[in-house]
Parts: C-alpha cells; sequence; structure tokens
C-alpha cells in the first residue's frame, strides 16, 4: 500500500483548503483511512478517518464542524476538506490506512500505512 498526500499550502485564517490522499494498492481490499497531524513541538494528532465504505466518519475535537473527510473509491482517493482554518492547524498532515472495514481507530499505532506529509501553514 502506498499513500501520496497532497494539497497543502499557505492561507490566511478563515480560508478553506483542502487535502488530497491517493492510495495505491495491489490487492482489492477495504481499509480504513485516516489523517493526522503534527504540528511544531507536539505530538502527533488524530485528525479524521473514513472507512472503506465510507458509511463511517470520525473527527478529532479541535477539527470536527470545520473539517470534512469524504473518499472517491473509484480514483482510490480520500479528501479532507479544512474550513474556517485557524493558526492553530498549522502542522503537516499525513494520510494513513490499515486494512479492514471498521472504524474507530484514532491512534496513529492503529494504521500500518503511510504517505509523506504535506504542510498546512495558517497566517493570522
Amino acid at each position: 500500500v502506498q499513500l501520496q498526500a497532497s494539497g497543502g499550502g499557505l492561507v490566511q485564517a478563515g480560508d478553506s483548503l483542502r487535502l488530497s490522499c491517493t492510495v495505491t494498492i495491489r490487492t482489492f481490499s477495504s481499509y480504513v483511512t485516516g489523517w493526522f497531524r503534527r504540528a511544531p513541538g507536539k505530538e502527533r494528532e488524530f485528525v479524521a478517518l473514513i472507512t472503506w465504505s465510507g458509511d463511517n466518519t470520525e473527527y478529532g475535537d479541535s477539527v470536527r464542524g470545520r473539517f470534512t473527510i469524504s473518499k472517491d473509491n473509484d480514483r482510490n482517493t480520500v479528501f479532507l476538506q479544512m474550513n474556517n482554518l485557524v493558526p492553530e492547524d498549522t502542522a503537516v498532515y499525513y494520510c494513513a490506512a490499515r486494512y479492514g472495514p471498521g472504524g474507530g481507530y484514532t491512534f496513529a499505532d492503529d494504521y500500518h500505512y503511510w504517505g509523506h506529509g504535506t504542510l498546512v501553514t495558517v497566517s493570522s
């Protein structure tokens, strides 16, 4: 499994940004995709996850109501729509995946595959 995150950039507070995570998987199997972030000097933080079917999504407390995770299974791509960004959202954002259909995986150790991060910087 290979993951490639993209879409980061420099924005101002209140702006929106959409991140993409393209998942390359050799064998057809259901998997859960999560987004995590690491801000300077802080530990990695759970942001959101979506199950294979897309029926189940979960969000971290700091982003709930502002961020939306979605997916396009035809393109094996997961999106993270981030609205009303604040400087505290500044971080490197990573997408991750694990096999399986269910949700509830909000810890980084739950995921077996990681992509390189994409930097999001929100200026005040």
